[in-house]
């Protein structure tokens, strides 16, 4: 199962490639913002990142509420979380 889970942008690491570091239940790993672009993704925005992109920008509330949902999910999550601890963009 392939799964978004939220992250809030930390650090903007590379405006001119898109990438910044996010972290993700205390997992910080960059990634590409490159598909939200034109939306203006700042430190402190909440993103939904899937296999190393940013898929889109959502709000505090939102991240909060599917990041409880995907913890319900168990071992789908725990596996998302071990995905997301092994990417890396080079």
């Amino acid at each position: 199962m392939c799964l978004g889970i939220p992250g809030q942008v930390v650090q903007m690491v590379d405006t001119e490639q898109h990438l910044a570091k996010v972290d993700v239940s205390g997992v910080q790993r960059t990634i590409s913002v490159h598909l939200l672009a034109d939306e203006g993704v700042v430190v402190g925005d909440w993103v939904l990142v899937h296999v190393g992109f940013a898929m889109a920008k959502i709000d505090e509330a939102e991240a909060a509420l599917t990041l409880d949902q995907v913890r319900k999910m168990g071992a789908d999550y725990d596996n998302e979380i071990d995905a997301f601890h092994s990417s890396r963009i080079t």
